[in-house]
């Protein structure tokens, strides 16, 4: 069974006991949390397509870590009029684990 889910303006497909980087939740280590954004849930016979969403489908995850991304640099240049400007940006992320998947 598999479903994908909506979180942080990224779609992930997902089935029970994967881990993955999401963008940060307001969650603190060891919480559980659910996530109701389900857009497709699957079971190999059968597919349920949302309208854009499952009505009462839900993923419930548990947040294992808060972390950040790596190091990305942003770099504007403009040619000819010594424009230049060098910053990076590191994401704040959620490392989350899915712990069960509800059909509506």
């Amino acid at each position: 069974m598999f479903a994908v889910i909506k979180t942080g303006g990224k779609q992930y497909k997902v089935q029970k006991d994967d881990k993955l980087f999401i963008e940060k939740l307001d969650a603190k280590e060891g919480d559980k949390v659910k996530l109701e954004d389900v857009l497709m849930i699957s079971d190999g016979k059968k597919s349920t397509l949302g309208e854009p969403l499952v009505k009462g489908a839900a993923v419930e995850a548990k947040v294992i870590a808060q972390t950040r991304g790596s190091k990305i640099t942003v770099f504007k240049k403009k040619r000819r009029q010594n424009y230049r400007r060098k910053k990076g940006h590191r994401q704040n992320l959620t490392m989350i684990q899915i712990t069960n998947i509800k059909a509506a």
